[in-house]
Protein backbone atom coordinates (compact mmCIF):
# COMPACT_ATOMS: atom_id res chain seq x y z
CA UNK A 1 0.00 0.00 0.00
CA UNK A 2 1.37 3.40 -0.96
CA UNK A 3 2.01 5.79 1.91
CA UNK A 4 1.59 9.54 1.75
CA UNK A 5 4.79 11.11 0.51
CA UNK A 6 5.95 14.46 -0.82
CA UNK A 7 8.82 14.13 -3.28
CA UNK A 8 10.58 16.26 -5.89
CA UNK A 9 12.05 15.49 -9.30
CA UNK A 10 14.76 17.57 -10.90
CA UNK A 11 14.34 16.76 -14.59
CA UNK A 12 16.97 18.24 -16.90
CA UNK A 13 16.61 18.01 -20.66
CA UNK A 14 18.70 19.41 -23.47
CA UNK A 15 16.31 22.35 -23.99
CA UNK A 16 14.94 23.04 -20.51
CA UNK A 17 14.98 21.93 -16.89
CA UNK A 18 12.18 21.61 -14.34
CA UNK A 19 11.72 21.11 -10.65
CA UNK A 20 8.49 19.15 -10.23
CA UNK A 21 6.79 18.25 -6.96
CA UNK A 22 4.91 15.01 -6.46
CA UNK A 23 2.38 14.03 -3.83
CA UNK A 24 1.73 10.32 -3.46
CA UNK A 25 -1.45 9.47 -1.56
CA UNK A 26 -2.27 5.77 -1.41
CA UNK A 27 -2.12 4.74 -5.10
CA UNK A 28 -2.57 8.17 -6.65
CA UNK A 29 0.22 10.52 -7.67
CA UNK A 30 -0.33 14.19 -8.40
CA UNK A 31 2.43 16.39 -9.78
CA UNK A 32 2.97 20.11 -10.13
CA UNK A 33 5.63 22.10 -11.94
CA UNK A 34 7.39 24.40 -9.47
CA UNK A 35 10.11 25.99 -11.56
CA UNK A 36 11.03 25.78 -15.24
CA UNK A 37 14.22 27.17 -16.72
CA UNK A 38 16.14 27.18 -19.96
CA UNK A 39 19.12 24.93 -20.57
CA UNK A 40 21.49 26.34 -23.13
CA UNK A 41 25.03 25.24 -23.85
CA UNK A 42 27.69 27.94 -24.11
CA UNK A 43 30.55 28.10 -26.61
CA UNK A 44 33.76 29.30 -24.96
CA UNK A 45 37.22 29.05 -26.47
CA UNK A 46 37.33 25.79 -28.38
CA UNK A 47 34.52 23.91 -26.66
CA UNK A 48 30.76 23.81 -26.17
CA UNK A 49 30.02 23.63 -22.43
CA UNK A 50 26.97 23.04 -20.28
CA UNK A 51 26.37 26.04 -18.01
CA UNK A 52 26.34 23.83 -14.94
CA UNK A 53 26.52 26.62 -12.36
CA UNK A 54 23.47 28.33 -13.81
CA UNK A 55 21.62 25.00 -13.90
CA UNK A 56 22.44 24.27 -10.27
CA UNK A 57 21.37 27.75 -9.24
CA UNK A 58 17.99 27.13 -10.90
CA UNK A 59 17.69 23.75 -9.15
CA UNK A 60 18.21 25.50 -5.82
CA UNK A 61 15.71 28.21 -6.75
CA UNK A 62 13.12 25.54 -7.50
CA UNK A 63 13.76 23.69 -4.25
CA UNK A 64 13.51 26.95 -2.28
CA UNK A 65 10.15 27.69 -3.92
CA UNK A 66 9.05 24.15 -3.11
CA UNK A 67 10.06 24.49 0.53
CA UNK A 68 7.44 27.22 1.03
CA UNK A 69 4.63 24.77 0.37
CA UNK A 70 6.20 21.42 1.21
CA UNK A 71 8.62 21.73 4.15
CA UNK A 72 8.00 18.02 4.86
CA UNK A 73 9.52 16.94 1.52
CA UNK A 74 10.97 13.45 1.93
CA UNK A 75 13.11 13.06 -1.17
CA UNK A 76 14.62 14.65 -4.25
CA UNK A 77 16.27 12.97 -7.24
CA UNK A 78 17.91 14.22 -10.42
CA UNK A 79 17.60 12.80 -13.93
CA UNK A 80 19.33 14.11 -17.05
CA UNK A 81 20.40 13.17 -20.55
CA UNK A 82 23.12 10.53 -20.94
CA UNK A 83 26.83 10.27 -21.77
CA UNK A 84 28.08 13.66 -20.44
CA UNK A 85 30.15 13.90 -17.26
CA UNK A 86 32.16 16.11 -14.92
CA UNK A 87 35.61 15.39 -13.53
CA UNK A 88 36.49 15.98 -9.87
CA UNK A 89 39.98 16.51 -8.43
CA UNK A 90 41.22 14.57 -5.36
CA UNK A 91 39.66 17.23 -3.11
CA UNK A 92 36.22 16.75 -4.64
CA UNK A 93 36.25 19.99 -6.64
CA UNK A 94 34.78 20.18 -10.13
CA UNK A 95 37.72 20.67 -12.48
CA UNK A 96 35.83 22.33 -15.36
CA UNK A 97 32.34 22.76 -16.74
CA UNK A 98 31.21 19.56 -18.49
CA UNK A 99 31.52 19.65 -22.27
CA UNK A 100 28.36 19.00 -24.28
CA UNK A 101 28.06 15.82 -26.33
CA UNK A 102 27.22 18.10 -29.28
CA UNK A 103 30.72 19.59 -29.18
CA UNK A 104 32.71 18.90 -32.34
CA UNK A 105 35.73 17.43 -30.53
CA UNK A 106 34.44 13.90 -31.22
CA UNK A 107 33.54 14.39 -34.89
CA UNK A 108 36.53 12.32 -36.07
CA UNK A 109 37.23 10.31 -32.92
CA UNK A 110 35.85 6.88 -33.87
CA UNK A 111 38.90 5.79 -35.95
CA UNK A 112 41.13 6.62 -32.96
CA UNK A 113 38.91 4.53 -30.66
CA UNK A 114 38.87 1.64 -33.15
CA UNK A 115 42.69 1.66 -33.35
CA UNK A 116 42.67 0.37 -29.77
CA UNK A 117 39.51 -1.75 -29.75
CA UNK A 118 37.62 -2.75 -32.87
CA UNK A 119 33.95 -2.01 -33.30
CA UNK A 120 32.78 -5.62 -32.93
CA UNK A 121 34.66 -6.05 -29.63
CA UNK A 122 33.24 -2.83 -28.20
CA UNK A 123 29.71 -3.87 -29.04
CA UNK A 124 30.15 -7.44 -27.79
CA UNK A 125 31.32 -6.13 -24.44
CA UNK A 126 28.99 -3.14 -23.95
CA UNK A 127 26.05 -3.61 -26.33
CA UNK A 128 25.88 0.15 -26.91
CA UNK A 129 25.06 1.86 -30.19
CA UNK A 130 28.21 3.15 -31.89
CA UNK A 131 28.00 6.94 -31.75
CA UNK A 132 30.77 9.55 -31.49
CA UNK A 133 28.91 11.22 -28.60
CA UNK A 134 29.39 8.21 -26.29
CA UNK A 135 31.39 8.76 -23.11
CA UNK A 136 34.04 6.33 -24.37
CA UNK A 137 34.61 8.65 -27.33
CA UNK A 138 34.48 11.83 -25.26
CA UNK A 139 37.08 10.48 -22.82
CA UNK A 140 39.27 9.39 -25.73
CA UNK A 141 39.09 12.95 -27.07
CA UNK A 142 39.92 14.22 -23.57
CA UNK A 143 42.93 11.90 -23.44
CA UNK A 144 44.11 13.07 -26.85
CA UNK A 145 43.65 16.81 -26.27
CA UNK A 146 44.11 17.30 -22.53
CA UNK A 147 45.84 14.29 -20.94
CA UNK A 148 46.94 16.36 -17.94
CA UNK A 149 43.34 17.06 -16.96
CA UNK A 150 42.37 13.41 -17.20
CA UNK A 151 45.49 12.38 -15.30
CA UNK A 152 44.73 14.79 -12.46
CA UNK A 153 41.10 13.67 -12.03
CA UNK A 154 40.05 11.42 -9.19
CA UNK A 155 36.35 10.89 -9.91
CA UNK A 156 34.01 10.91 -12.88
CA UNK A 157 30.38 11.76 -12.22
CA UNK A 158 27.75 11.70 -14.92
CA UNK A 159 25.39 14.65 -14.95
CA UNK A 160 22.73 13.29 -12.53
CA UNK A 161 25.45 12.07 -10.19
CA UNK A 162 27.18 15.45 -10.35
CA UNK A 163 24.06 17.39 -9.37
CA UNK A 164 23.24 14.82 -6.67
CA UNK A 165 26.76 15.33 -5.32
CA UNK A 166 26.22 19.10 -5.21
CA UNK A 167 22.98 18.50 -3.29
CA UNK A 168 24.16 15.78 -0.89
CA UNK A 169 27.96 15.74 -0.79
CA UNK A 170 27.83 12.03 -1.78
CA UNK A 171 29.61 10.87 -4.94
CA UNK A 172 27.70 8.17 -6.80
CA UNK A 173 26.70 7.10 -10.29
CA UNK A 174 23.68 4.88 -10.80
CA UNK A 175 23.71 1.98 -13.23
CA UNK A 176 21.17 3.48 -15.66
CA UNK A 177 23.36 6.46 -16.48
CA UNK A 178 26.63 4.49 -16.41
CA UNK A 179 25.23 2.08 -18.99
CA UNK A 180 24.97 4.89 -21.57
CA UNK A 181 28.74 5.38 -21.49
CA UNK A 182 29.87 2.47 -23.69
CA UNK A 183 32.18 1.58 -20.81
CA UNK A 184 29.71 -0.67 -18.95
CA UNK A 185 29.24 -4.44 -19.25
CA UNK A 186 25.49 -5.28 -19.15
CA UNK A 187 26.19 -8.96 -18.50
CA UNK A 188 28.60 -8.43 -15.61
CA UNK A 189 26.53 -5.42 -14.43
CA UNK A 190 29.71 -3.50 -13.76
CA UNK A 191 32.26 -1.34 -15.53
CA UNK A 192 34.00 -2.97 -18.50
CA UNK A 193 37.44 -2.48 -16.93
CA UNK A 194 39.30 -4.36 -19.68
CA UNK A 195 37.86 -1.91 -22.21
CA UNK A 196 38.75 1.02 -19.93
CA UNK A 197 42.33 -0.26 -19.81
CA UNK A 198 42.62 -0.79 -23.57
CA UNK A 199 41.38 2.76 -24.18
CA UNK A 200 44.11 3.95 -21.78
CA UNK A 201 41.64 5.60 -19.41
CA UNK A 202 42.28 5.87 -15.65
CA UNK A 203 40.45 3.00 -13.94
CA UNK A 204 40.24 4.99 -10.66
CA UNK A 205 37.59 7.23 -12.23
CA UNK A 206 35.08 4.38 -12.34
CA UNK A 207 33.93 3.78 -8.79
CA UNK A 208 31.24 1.39 -7.55
CA UNK A 209 27.75 1.95 -8.93
CA UNK A 210 24.44 2.18 -7.10
CA UNK A 211 21.04 0.84 -8.15
CA UNK A 212 18.11 3.13 -8.93
CA UNK A 213 16.20 3.58 -5.71
CA UNK A 214 19.25 4.08 -3.48
CA UNK A 215 19.17 6.74 -0.76
CA UNK A 216 22.42 8.72 -1.08
CA UNK A 217 22.24 11.07 1.90
CA UNK A 218 20.68 14.14 3.42
CA UNK A 219 20.04 17.31 1.42
CA UNK A 220 22.92 19.56 2.53
CA UNK A 221 23.09 22.15 -0.26
CA UNK A 222 21.37 24.90 1.76
CA UNK A 223 23.23 26.54 4.67
CA UNK A 224 19.93 27.61 6.27
CA UNK A 225 18.74 24.01 6.42
CA UNK A 226 15.56 24.21 4.37
CA UNK A 227 13.76 20.91 3.71
CA UNK A 228 15.31 19.23 6.77
CA UNK A 229 13.57 15.88 6.19
CA UNK A 230 14.60 15.55 2.55
CA UNK A 231 17.04 12.92 1.38
CA UNK A 232 18.81 12.86 -1.95
CA UNK A 233 17.97 9.66 -3.80
CA UNK A 234 19.39 8.02 -6.92
CA UNK A 235 16.41 7.36 -9.18
CA UNK A 236 16.74 6.37 -12.82
CA UNK A 237 19.45 8.96 -13.38
CA UNK A 238 19.23 8.60 -17.13
CA UNK A 239 16.01 10.38 -18.05
CA UNK A 240 14.96 7.59 -20.40
CA UNK A 241 15.25 5.04 -17.58
CA UNK A 242 12.86 7.11 -15.48
CA UNK A 243 10.52 7.62 -18.43
CA UNK A 244 10.39 3.93 -19.33
CA UNK A 245 9.69 3.03 -15.70
CA UNK A 246 6.55 5.18 -15.97
CA UNK A 247 5.18 3.63 -19.18
CA UNK A 248 1.54 2.91 -18.21
CA UNK A 249 1.39 -0.68 -19.45
CA UNK A 250 0.27 -3.88 -17.75
CA UNK A 251 2.04 -6.05 -20.35
CA UNK A 252 5.48 -7.63 -20.25
CA UNK A 253 6.06 -7.09 -23.98
CA UNK A 254 5.65 -3.57 -25.30
CA UNK A 255 7.27 -0.99 -27.53
CA UNK A 256 7.95 2.46 -26.11
CA UNK A 257 9.06 5.75 -27.56
CA UNK A 258 10.40 8.34 -25.16
CA UNK A 259 9.75 11.32 -27.39
CA UNK A 260 11.56 14.60 -26.84
CA UNK A 261 14.79 16.19 -28.08
CA UNK A 262 15.85 12.59 -28.67
CA UNK A 263 13.46 9.78 -29.50
CA UNK A 264 14.39 6.57 -27.70
CA UNK A 265 12.58 3.70 -29.39
CA UNK A 266 12.78 0.35 -27.69
CA UNK A 267 11.44 -2.46 -25.56
CA UNK A 268 12.16 -3.81 -22.09
CA UNK A 269 14.02 -7.11 -21.71
CA UNK A 270 15.48 -9.23 -18.92
CA UNK A 271 18.81 -9.79 -20.69
CA UNK A 272 20.91 -7.85 -23.22
CA UNK A 273 20.92 -8.72 -26.92
CA UNK A 274 24.53 -8.62 -28.13
CA UNK A 275 24.22 -10.49 -31.40
CA UNK A 276 25.97 -9.47 -34.63
CA UNK A 277 22.52 -8.64 -36.00
CA UNK A 278 21.89 -6.21 -33.13
CA UNK A 279 25.30 -4.67 -33.76
CA UNK A 280 24.58 -4.32 -37.47
CA UNK A 281 21.36 -2.42 -36.68
CA UNK A 282 23.27 -0.44 -34.02
CA UNK A 283 20.93 -1.02 -31.08
CA UNK A 284 21.76 -0.18 -27.48
CA UNK A 285 21.39 -2.25 -24.31
CA UNK A 286 20.99 0.19 -21.42
CA UNK A 287 20.09 -0.59 -17.84
CA UNK A 288 16.63 0.21 -16.54
CA UNK A 289 14.92 0.18 -13.17
CA UNK A 290 15.16 -3.14 -11.29
CA UNK A 291 18.06 -4.31 -13.50
CA UNK A 292 15.91 -4.51 -16.62
CA UNK A 293 17.47 -3.90 -20.03
CA UNK A 294 16.25 -1.05 -22.21
CA UNK A 295 16.87 -2.48 -25.66
CA UNK A 296 16.57 0.59 -27.84
CA UNK A 297 17.70 2.78 -30.65
CA UNK A 298 18.61 6.44 -30.21
CA UNK A 299 16.84 8.49 -32.89
CA UNK A 300 17.71 12.17 -33.31
CA UNK A 301 14.12 13.15 -32.44
CA UNK A 302 12.49 16.55 -32.18
CA UNK A 303 15.91 18.20 -32.04
CA UNK A 304 15.53 18.82 -35.76
CA UNK A 305 12.28 20.73 -35.24
CA UNK A 306 13.61 22.56 -32.17
CA UNK A 307 16.61 23.81 -34.10
CA UNK A 308 14.52 24.84 -37.11
CA UNK A 309 12.24 26.76 -34.77
CA UNK A 310 15.26 28.52 -33.28
CA UNK A 311 16.54 29.45 -36.76
CA UNK A 312 13.16 30.81 -37.82
CA UNK A 313 12.91 32.83 -34.60
CA UNK A 314 16.27 34.44 -35.39
CA UNK A 315 14.78 35.48 -38.73
CA UNK A 316 11.75 37.04 -37.04
CA UNK A 317 9.35 34.10 -37.56
CA UNK A 318 8.44 33.06 -34.02
CA UNK A 319 6.17 29.99 -33.99
CA UNK A 320 5.03 27.86 -31.10
CA UNK A 321 4.98 24.09 -31.55
CA UNK A 322 1.20 23.94 -32.06
CA UNK A 323 1.47 26.44 -34.91
CA UNK A 324 4.29 24.45 -36.48
CA UNK A 325 2.30 21.20 -36.30
CA UNK A 326 -0.68 22.92 -37.94
CA UNK A 327 1.51 24.22 -40.78
CA UNK A 328 3.02 20.78 -41.26
CA UNK A 329 -0.42 19.15 -41.44
CA UNK A 330 -1.38 21.48 -44.33
CA UNK A 331 1.79 20.86 -46.36
CA UNK A 332 2.03 18.36 -49.21
CA UNK A 333 2.65 14.86 -47.81
CA UNK A 334 5.58 12.53 -48.50
CA UNK A 335 7.50 15.13 -50.51
CA UNK A 336 10.94 15.05 -48.87
CA UNK A 337 12.23 12.33 -46.54
CA UNK A 338 15.21 12.43 -44.16
CA UNK A 339 17.19 9.95 -42.16
CA UNK A 340 16.98 11.88 -38.85
CA UNK A 341 20.19 10.19 -37.68
CA UNK A 342 22.38 11.47 -40.48
CA UNK A 343 25.50 13.06 -38.89
CA UNK A 344 24.65 16.26 -40.75
CA UNK A 345 21.87 16.90 -38.21
CA UNK A 346 23.82 16.38 -34.95
CA UNK A 347 24.78 20.03 -34.48
CA UNK A 348 24.66 22.07 -37.70
CA UNK A 349 25.10 25.83 -37.74
CA UNK A 350 21.61 26.17 -39.23
CA UNK A 351 19.15 23.25 -39.30
CA UNK A 352 16.97 24.39 -42.25
CA UNK A 353 20.15 24.80 -44.31
CA UNK A 354 21.29 21.31 -43.30
CA UNK A 355 17.92 19.82 -44.29
CA UNK A 356 18.08 21.58 -47.66
CA UNK A 357 21.61 20.26 -48.18
CA UNK A 358 20.44 16.71 -47.35
CA UNK A 359 17.54 17.01 -49.81
CA UNK A 360 19.88 18.08 -52.60
CA UNK A 361 22.36 15.34 -51.73
CA UNK A 362 19.64 12.68 -51.93
CA UNK A 363 18.07 14.21 -55.05
CA UNK A 364 14.78 15.13 -53.42
CA UNK A 365 12.77 18.36 -53.54
CA UNK A 366 14.15 21.03 -51.21
CA UNK A 367 11.44 22.15 -48.73
CA UNK A 368 10.06 25.52 -49.77
CA UNK A 369 7.96 26.61 -46.80
CA UNK A 370 7.97 26.28 -43.01
CA UNK A 371 5.18 23.72 -43.37
CA UNK A 372 7.28 21.70 -45.82
CA UNK A 373 10.16 21.56 -43.33
CA UNK A 374 7.90 20.56 -40.46
CA UNK A 375 6.16 17.88 -42.48
CA UNK A 376 9.35 16.31 -43.75
CA UNK A 377 10.76 16.17 -40.19
CA UNK A 378 7.65 14.61 -38.63
CA UNK A 379 7.03 12.15 -41.46
CA UNK A 380 10.68 11.11 -41.35
CA UNK A 381 10.51 10.56 -37.58
CA UNK A 382 7.42 8.37 -37.96
CA UNK A 383 9.19 6.37 -40.68
CA UNK A 384 12.27 5.97 -38.49
CA UNK A 385 10.08 4.73 -35.62
CA UNK A 386 8.62 2.14 -38.00
CA UNK A 387 12.09 1.09 -39.14
CA UNK A 388 13.30 0.66 -35.55
CA UNK A 389 10.16 -1.22 -34.52
CA UNK A 390 10.62 -3.65 -37.40
CA UNK A 391 14.19 -4.21 -36.22
CA UNK A 392 13.12 -4.85 -32.63
CA UNK A 393 10.54 -7.42 -33.75
CA UNK A 394 13.12 -9.18 -35.88
CA UNK A 395 15.75 -9.24 -33.13
CA UNK A 396 13.47 -10.30 -30.26
CA UNK A 397 11.08 -12.56 -32.16
CA UNK A 398 8.15 -10.82 -30.47
CA UNK A 399 5.19 -9.31 -32.33
CA UNK A 400 3.96 -6.12 -30.71
CA UNK A 401 0.46 -4.65 -31.08
CA UNK A 402 0.80 -1.30 -29.34
CA UNK A 403 3.30 1.54 -29.04
CA UNK A 404 3.45 3.55 -25.83
CA UNK A 405 4.75 7.08 -26.43
CA UNK A 406 5.71 9.17 -23.41
CA UNK A 407 7.26 12.61 -22.99
CA UNK A 408 6.74 16.06 -24.42
CA UNK A 409 6.38 14.83 -27.98
CA UNK A 410 3.02 13.27 -27.08
CA UNK A 411 1.57 16.78 -27.24
CA UNK A 412 2.14 16.76 -31.01
CA UNK A 413 -1.06 15.02 -32.16
CA UNK A 414 0.03 15.19 -35.79
CA UNK A 415 3.20 13.19 -35.04
CA UNK A 416 1.25 10.69 -32.92
CA UNK A 417 -1.22 10.02 -35.74
CA UNK A 418 1.58 9.77 -38.30
CA UNK A 419 3.29 7.21 -36.06
CA UNK A 420 0.11 5.13 -35.80
CA UNK A 421 -0.47 5.28 -39.57
CA UNK A 422 3.09 4.46 -40.63
CA UNK A 423 3.60 1.63 -38.12
CA UNK A 424 0.07 0.27 -38.38
CA UNK A 425 -0.03 0.12 -34.55
CA UNK A 426 -2.27 1.68 -31.95
CA UNK A 427 -0.35 4.53 -30.30
CA UNK A 428 -1.05 5.19 -26.62
CA UNK A 429 0.28 8.69 -25.88
CA UNK A 430 1.08 9.85 -22.37
CA UNK A 431 1.85 10.79 -19.78
CA UNK A 432 3.66 13.92 -20.91
CA UNK A 433 5.74 14.15 -17.73
CA UNK A 434 6.69 10.46 -17.68
CA UNK A 435 10.32 11.19 -16.81
CA UNK A 436 9.47 13.19 -13.68
CA UNK A 437 6.76 10.68 -12.77
CA UNK A 438 9.19 7.77 -13.04
CA UNK A 439 11.80 9.73 -11.09
CA UNK A 440 9.33 10.40 -8.25
CA UNK A 441 7.96 6.86 -8.08
CA UNK A 442 11.43 5.28 -8.03
CA UNK A 443 12.08 7.50 -5.02
CA UNK A 444 8.88 6.08 -3.53
CA UNK A 445 10.31 2.60 -4.11
CA UNK A 446 13.45 3.62 -2.24
CA UNK A 447 11.31 4.75 0.70
CA UNK A 448 9.17 1.59 0.71
CA UNK A 449 5.93 3.15 -0.56
CA UNK A 450 5.97 1.39 -3.97
CA UNK A 451 6.75 -2.33 -4.14
CA UNK A 452 8.29 -2.82 -7.57
CA UNK A 453 8.22 -1.78 -11.22
CA UNK A 454 4.88 -3.46 -11.89
CA UNK A 455 3.30 -1.66 -8.92
CA UNK A 456 4.86 1.60 -10.09
CA UNK A 457 3.15 1.30 -13.48
CA UNK A 458 -0.15 0.49 -11.79
CA UNK A 459 0.10 3.79 -9.91
CA UNK A 460 0.78 5.60 -13.20
CA UNK A 461 -2.28 4.06 -14.84
CA UNK A 462 -4.48 5.10 -11.92
CA UNK A 463 -3.09 8.63 -11.78
CA UNK A 464 -2.72 9.90 -15.35
CA UNK A 465 -4.82 9.97 -18.51
CA UNK A 466 -3.57 8.81 -21.90
CA UNK A 467 -4.83 9.30 -25.45
CA UNK A 468 -5.07 6.55 -28.06
CA UNK A 469 -4.51 6.99 -31.81
CA UNK A 470 -5.83 4.27 -34.12
CA UNK A 471 -3.93 3.62 -37.36
CA UNK A 472 -5.49 4.70 -40.62
CA UNK A 473 -4.76 3.11 -43.98
CA UNK A 474 -1.72 4.66 -45.62
CA UNK A 475 -2.24 6.20 -49.02
CA UNK A 476 -0.36 4.69 -51.98
CA UNK A 477 2.06 7.65 -51.67
CA UNK A 478 2.60 6.81 -48.00
CA UNK A 479 3.34 3.18 -48.78
CA UNK A 480 5.75 4.30 -51.48
CA UNK A 481 7.37 6.63 -48.91
CA UNK A 482 8.23 3.61 -46.74
CA UNK A 483 10.04 2.09 -49.72
CA UNK A 484 11.82 5.38 -50.44
CA UNK A 485 12.83 5.68 -46.79
CA UNK A 486 14.44 2.24 -46.83
CA UNK A 487 16.54 3.36 -49.77
CA UNK A 488 18.09 6.14 -47.67
CA UNK A 489 21.34 5.36 -45.86
CA UNK A 490 20.26 4.28 -42.36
Amino acid sequence: MCAKLKLAAVDLGAESGRVISGYLDQERLSIREIHRFRNQSVFLGNYLYWDILNLFDHIKQGLRQLSLGAPDLRGVAVDTWGVDYGLLDPHGNLMANPISYRDHRTDAILPIVFERVNEAEIYARTGIQIMPINTSCQLTAEREENPGKLGAAEDLLFMPGLFSYFLSGVKANDATIASTSQLYDPNARNWAFELVDRLDLPARLFKNLVRPGTVLGELVAFPDGILPQAEVIAAGGHDTASAVAAVPTDKDDFIYISCGTWSLVGTELDHPVLSPEAQQLNFSNEVGVEDSIRFLKNVMGLWLLQQCRRSWARDGQDYDYAELAALGAKAKPWRTLLNPDDPLFLNPHDMPTAIAEYARRTEQPVPESVGDYVRCILESLALKYWWVMEGIQGLTGVSYDCIHVVGGGTQNAFLMQLTADVTGQTVVAGPVEATAIGNILVQAMALGAVRDRRHLRQVVRKSFDVRSYQPQELSPEGKEARRRFLALDQ
